[in-house]
């Protein structure tokens, strides 16, 4: 697995700041061009353990041979038809989503972002086909993130990245999490939905307990709203459970779902039950290439595994080995990490303010350790739902190693 590659970088690929491309992301100095496992290949033939999963995407690794046959048989038949005509792939895909969730309807799209809007439209238009279109406000939490577009924006009310987007998205109730009052209050007459991730992955890894959940389950039951979960992040396995709610033992009226459904192919869902999903007439809502065959025949494979008898019982075992190891790193660097937070495999270390979260990552980097970056000074870790006991402890070990580079500036 050391042998160097022949593939050359792209033109820029060594350069953080490509001339070519638009400067919206700080990338690392490193260009990948394999991957295996839970292992990425670099140009230069370095190869790099990876514990941030493409941001939670790569479920099942890099180049799963089940994805890849999955996705390379139906490139040899069909591509793209558009949603004007029946998918077979889509009707599969949807009837297991179904078997296995609260939901009775499925809508597919191509991303986390679109599957949040859809949701909240959804919400909207049960309301209003049912006769009372004043109801479309949706209360969300202090710290979500559901995406990039700007109602999605507008949803997670973070002034950062609203910055120079002109007027918010009106329709949005932005209030702390785990604040029961607040919570109440908020729920007025336009009141249609709550949103909200079980765990708020870019909010910095914080876990809403689950009598927060109970709690909204029951406050929308008892005022006719409907409760949306954003699941993009902490579904199809990736905190033990096929979706992060269970925990709780509650089901939401819409949720929405994306990254590890298509484990690596762009791929978002709209989950809903019959009554939710209600105003989704036709004409409604659209996507051109939502539900493409290619995206379906890598969905399917996704839940092939994922569904295997099994698999979720040891993405748990796996993850009380991963929190342990992190437990005893955090006493170990009692001085940098203050916090293990998390649920299953989307955990997160919560450093010393004055340590930045972005010296750790690179630490990590030099370690050919990948880590993600998280709001509240966290850096998120999410290998692979099938990575190995031996990664586990190789990774954990390397996080140790950058930990040990980096030092409390003296006040």
């Amino acid at each position: 697995m050391t042998e160097p590659l022949t593939a050359a970088p792209a033109a820029g690929a060594n350069s953080q700041n490509s001339p070519v491309l638009m400067s919206t992301y700080a990338r690392q100095d490193v260009a990948f061009v394999r991957g295996e496992g839970a292992w990425l290949f670099a140009a230069d033939g370095e190869r790099y353990l990876d514990f941030g999963s493409g941001v939670a995407v790569n479920v099942l690794g890099h180049a799963h041979p089940h994805l890849v046959e999955a996705l390379t048989e139906q490139a040899t038949q069909l591509w793209h038809t558009s949603n004007l005509y029946r998918s077979p792939g889509q009707e599969r895909l949807a009837q297991r989503l179904c078997a296995t969730t609260f939901a009775d309807r499925v809508f597919f799209c191509n991303s986390g972002t679109e599957a949040c809007e859809g949701a909240i439209k959804a919400a909207r238009r049960y309301h209003y086909v049912n006769g009372h279109p004043e109801r479309w406000r949706v209360i969300t939490f202090e710290g979500a993130f559901h995406g990039r577009t700007l109602t999605a924006l507008a949803a997670a009310a973070n002034p950062k990245y609203l910055e120079g987007c002109g007027i918010a998205a009106d329709g949005f109730d932005n209030i702390p999490v785990s604040e029961p009052e607040a919570l109440q209050a908020a729920i007025g007459p336009e009141t249609a939905a709550i949103m909200v991730e079980p765990v708020m992955g870019e909010g910095g890894v914080r876990v809403v307990p689950a009598e927060d959940l109970q709690l909204m389950r029951a406050l929308c039951d008892e005022h006719g709203l409907l409760l949306i979960f954003d699941e993009v992040q902490t579904g199809v396995g990736r905190t033990g459970r096929l979706f992060a709610h269970e925990h709780a033992g509650i089901e939401p009226d819409i949720m929405a779902i994306a990254k590890g459904i298509g484990g690596g192919f762009p791929l978002g869902a709209i989950l809903a039950t019959e009554k939710a999903a209600s105003g989704m007439t036709a004409g409604s809502h659209g996507s051109t290439f939502g539900g493409n065959p290619l995206a379906m025949a890598v969905g399917n494979a996704v839940l092939d595994v994922v569904l295997e008898p099994g698999f979720l019982e040891e993405v748990s075992r796996k993850a009380a080995r991963l929190r342990q190891s992190l437990a005893e790193i955090k006493d170990r660097f009692s001085d940098l990490v203050l916090e293990v937070r998390g649920e299953g495999l989307l955990m997160g270390l919560k450093l010393n303010p004055d340590v930045p979260v972005a010296d750790c990552v690179k630490a990590a980097l030099a370690e050919h350790l990948l880590l993600i970056t998280a709001s509240d000074n966290v850096v998120r870790i999410l290998p692979p739902l099938n990575i190995s006991e031996d990664d586990i402890v190789e990774g954990t070990a390397r996080i140790a190693r950058a930990l040990s580079k980096l030092t409390v500036p003296a006040r």
